[in-house]
């Protein structure tokens, strides 16, 4: 069986299940400034400073889908042990080139910075966002509560700032921060395995936005 999915400011999940014929969280001040927003999930875009924000790059805009997919034997399907999903995306740290992420995990990283002076909401939050089930060709389903993520990061050791879950019904919070803070999370994704599916490709689509004040 195989699952994956996608990342454009969101992800793609896809399942395909094959049957015989018959330190701490990673969470840095950064420096006050002109409002702007930056979420990176999969694979981004930094331009200028080593391709680094604390180098002096500046986020740039890209519409990559990142892909997390995983095949389960055929005779392993729905027996309930969990299966790890890979990723395809980029891995290393935007804040500073850092291998920050491990090969098969989906980096995110975000901050909101806002002029140091101002009163009202300081928060951002990012949310997911996506249909309920994956589906195959036939019609099938599985249900996203079926994925779920652990989240940590290469030299880590406190809670992260994007923390481990899983999916619901169809949308949620997954963080929420303050101004002028870079954060980073690596996730690495799961699939239950707890259902009997009918054979086929399972694909779903997942879009993470950031919003502030």
């Amino acid at each position: 069986m195989t699952h994956a999915w996608k990342t454009a400011g969101g992800l793609l999940l896809l399942a395909s299940a094959l049957f015989p014929a018959g330190v701490d969280a990673y969470t840095v001040g950064i420096s006050a400034g002109t409002r702007m927003v930056y979420l990176r999930v999969g694979t981004g875009a930094m331009n200028g400073g080593n391709g680094s924000y604390n180098g002096g790059g500046t986020p740039g805009n890209l519409a990559t889908i990142n892909n997390v997919s995983v095949t389960v034997a055929a005779n392993a399907v729905g027996n309930g042990v969990d299966q790890t999903m890979t990723g395809d995306g980029n891995t290393v740290s935007q804040w500073d080139n850092f291998q920050f992420c491990d090969p098969g995990e989906i980096y995110i990283g975000a901050f909101f910075r806002r002029p140091t002076g101002g009163g009202g909401n300081n928060n951002a939050t990012v949310t997911a966002t996506y249909p309920p089930n994956l589906t195959n060709a036939s019609g099938d389903t599985i249900p996203m509560s079926q994925i779920s993520w652990t989240s940590s990061g290469n030299g880590d050791t406190g809670g992260q700032p994007f923390p481990s879950g899983s999916f619901t019904g169809s949308g949620q919070t997954i963080a929420m921060f303050g101004r002028n803070e870079f954060n980073e999370s690596c996730h690495q994704f799961r699939y239950g395995n707890d259902l009997l599916v009918g054979a086929g490709t399972y694909t779903n689509q997942v879009t993470y936005t950031i919003t502030a004040p």
